[in-house]
């Protein structure tokens, strides 16, 4: 089950409170602004500043 629109459209970067988007094979969400991938787990996205991972 991939993340409704509605809940993409209220999550933001825990971080820089930007706006994060779905990875093209919906495994994550990325802050273009921090440059960090926050992981998609169980349908769950792990929001966790910690839990992120820094993105080239």
């Amino acid at each position: 089950m991939a993340l409704s629109q509605d809940l993409l459209d209220i999550l933001a970067c825990p971080k820089c409170k930007g706006p994060i988007t779905l990875t093209p094979n919906q495994d994550g969400l990325v802050c273009d602004a921090c440059k960090l991938l926050y992981p998609i787990k169980d349908d769950i996205p792990i929001m966790l500043i910690d839990e992120a991972k820094p993105i080239g």
